[in-house]
Parts: structure tokens; sequence; C-alpha cells
């Protein structure tokens, strides 16, 4: 699952000829120190335990059995482990019960209330309401499910390895696009969103793309691709073939600029694509038409990103770089399209999960579904800091070689 590592491997790459090679296995947040003129060792966390083992730098290997150092240090999902170095030897570290990497899906309304959506702790990301609103798509940690919000049951959808995010529902809601990293076969793939049949794949992964949004007639969908000059850029692409053995068709870039752009979404009558570029030095969200006449419109003010529309045609959500959710009324007629100003649509801020979508609109305008900073509970982190002088007079007499 993602940002639990206690199985995953230790590897060093060579810089000159990329070569790769295992030499440590059970453990995450790996560091080198040179205990020894020469020589040293590699430190890792399995659990909330710190372990070392001596290695030799020249050769790139590690010698003897890991020996357990430190218990009770700290990390996170996102950062590793709480603890730092210096060359005379000191270290330091935070103790405490290591976080679990897990927070919650709300409800939430304008006035800020909040009601338990998917209340087990979880690595959740992308919540996404499907067409009619009674299903919710997101991902947890490394697969995609969806829950039955009148059941309250969540099903598991996706089955491929490694990693697969970023789900995004058919307009019909018969059907779910998600991103894979699947090693053997990574891409964009179609899945049928109650879980019959298999996932089909629709690209090569080569670059990476993200979908993010279906035109209202689903005939085309828009998605981020990576690999580009000048960063992440916006392309669209046909949907071709049948539900049953969906197609992707040539993919058409949407802005030929030197600027990222990521995050597209439709509106709800197809004509108008929102996006987030970092042309003025910042991401901001613009709106410009999809086909035909029209200028570009700015649309937030101080940085804002993961544009959503409501159904109703009336506003333009997004959020700010502090993690707020804002709204934005507009009108849109003929090839002119006027927005106005911003205002808080809620005051509670959401949680920081990288670059993943972390709120989606109801269908009905009502409430969000959406990860709040306050549902983190487990992601506080301890309040002990230690310092421990010599440390590597310590590692030199506890990890010693094998003979």
């Amino acid at each position: 699952m993602a940002g639990n590592y206690d199985g995953a491997n230790i590897d060093v790459v060579s810089l000159k000829t990329g070569e790769r090679k295992t030499v440590a296995q059970g453990g995450y947040s790996p560091h080198y120190l040179p205990t020894s003129t020469g020589t040293g060792h590699l430190i890792y966390l399995h659990q909330t335990t710190l372990f070392a083992v001596p290695f030799d730098a020249e050769h790139l290997a590690a010698g003897g059995v890991p020996a357990p150092i430190l218990e009770d240090v700290s990390s996170t999902s996102t950062a590793g482990g709480d603890f730092a170095f210096a060359q005379n030897g000191a270290f330091v570290y935070f103790a405490g019960e290591r976080a679990q990497g897990g927070w919650s899906i709300s409800w939430l309304d304008r006035s800020g209330k909040t009601q338990p959506l998917q209340a087990p702790p979880g690595l959740y990301r992308t919540p996404r309401f499907s067409p009619d609103g009674k299903r919710l798509a997101f991902s947890q940690g490394d697969e995609i499910w969806v829950k039955d919000l009148d059941r309250d049951i969540p099903s598991r959808l996706s089955f491929l390895a490694p990693q697969n995010r970023w789900p995004v529902w058919t307009p019909d809601g018969k059907n779910i696009v998600f991103q894979s990293t699947n090693p053997a076969a990574p891409g964009m793939y179609w899945i049928r969103s109650d879980g019959s049949g298999e996932a089909q794949r629709l690209t090569e992964g080569k670059p990476i793309e993200y979908p993010i949004s279906f035109s209202p007639d689903g005939k085309r969908l828009a998605f981020t691709q990576t690999g580009n000059a000048g960063g992440p850029a916006i392309f669209t692409a046909p949907i071709e073939g049948d539900a049953g053995h969906p197609k992707l068709g040539k993919a058409d870039r949407f802005l030929g600029t030197p600027f990222a752009q990521v995050h597209p979404a439709f509106s709800p009558d197809g004509r108008w694509l929102a996006y987030a570029s970092n042309e003025s030095g910042i991401f901001e969200v613009y709106v410009r038409p999809f086909h035909g006449p029209g200028g570009v419109s700015q649309i937030s003010a101080g940085g804002g990103g993961y544009p959503v529309w409501s159904r109703d045609g009336r506003e333009l959500l997004f959020e700010t770089l502090d993690q707020r959710v804002m709204a934005v009324s507009y009108t849109a007629k003929g090839d002119s399209f006027a927005a106005g100003k911003p205002r808080a649509w809620s005051e509670i801020r959401l949680l920081e999960t990288g670059d993943t979508a972390n709120y989606d609109l109801a269908p009905d305008g009502k409430r969000l579904a959406a990860i709040v900073a306050d549902d983190a509970g487990s992601e506080k982190g301890p309040t002990h800091l230690a310092f421990l002088l010599n440390f590597f007079d310590e590692l030199r007499r506890r990890a010693t070689a094998s003979k």
C-alpha cells in the first residue's frame, strides 16, 4: 500500500551507468553515514525501529546482519523518517508513535459542517462522484474503490500492481478511466464501474498520463501528460470503439505554450475548459473555450488549482494554495465568458495530499466530498525531539560487519 514501505527494497543506483542493486530489504528512508574513514553504515527504518548495517561505499555492498539501533522513531507517509545527522556524529530525531498515514473522506457543506462519508482512516485521494451522485470513486493506497452511498459499502475496483489513481467517471456512470503505474503495462485503463469484466488498457503510459475529465457527451477525454517541453501539458483524445472494446484516438494538445498546464475540466455544456497554468509564475485557474472563438479568463488570484464545475452551470470551484475551496459565479453567452469575484465556498481547509485532487462537488451542489485537514488525526506529528551525541560510536559498537 502506498505510504507503507516496511516491505520495500532499498536499492543503490550508479549515476554513471544507471545500474541498480538491492542492498537491503524490508525498510525505507535509507541514509548512508560515514562513520569511519573509507567505510560507513547504512541506516533505515522498519516500522518504528531504526536499523543499521555496515556498508562498503566503494563496492556498494552491505556486510553483516542489520541490527536494531533505536526504537520509537517517528516517520510520516510523505516525508519518511523524522531524523537527521551531522558529520561530527550528532543525531537528532523525533520520538513518538509513527504516523499511520491515514485520513478520512467527509461530507462538507458551505457552513463548514462535516459528516463522515468514508470514515475508516486510509490513504484516500481524488474522491469523485458518479454522475447521479449515488456512488463515490476514490483511490485508497494503491487501488481504486467505488462506494455505494445508499448502502454505505465500498468495493475494490482495480487489481493492478502497484499503484492505481485518478478515477474519472464516464458521463453515463457505467465506466471509469484511471491511471496505473503497473510496471508490465503502465498507462490509462478503462473498467466497468460495477466491477464486472477486466480493465482494458487505453495507452502505453509513455509518457505518463493522468485522466481528469470527460466531455459531457462522453466522446472526448481530457488528461494531463508529462514529459513535454515546459512541463506537463493538457491533451484531449476521442473515445473510439464501443463500451466493451474502447480505444483512445489520436490525442490533440489543447494549448501549444511553453508553460505547464494541468487539471483540465470540461464545463457542463462542453463549450469551455477550466485548467491550471503557471504562465504568471504560479499556478492559477483559467477558462478557455474548448473549440471556437473566445478569449481566456483568469479565475483565481494568488494561486489556484483543481477546478470543479457545478452541474447547474452557475459556479466554478477551485482550491487555493492554502487548501481552501473557493467559488466563482459566472455567466457564459455565445463566445463570452464572464467570471465574478472568488469567494470562500467554505472556511474549512482541506488536507494537502500531494499532487492529487482532494475534493469533489456533489451533483446537487450542496456538499463536497472532501479530505479535510481536521480529519487527519493520525497524521499529527510527535512533540518529543531527541538529540544523541557520538552516535557514530554507537553504530560501530552495535552494528559490526560479518566475519
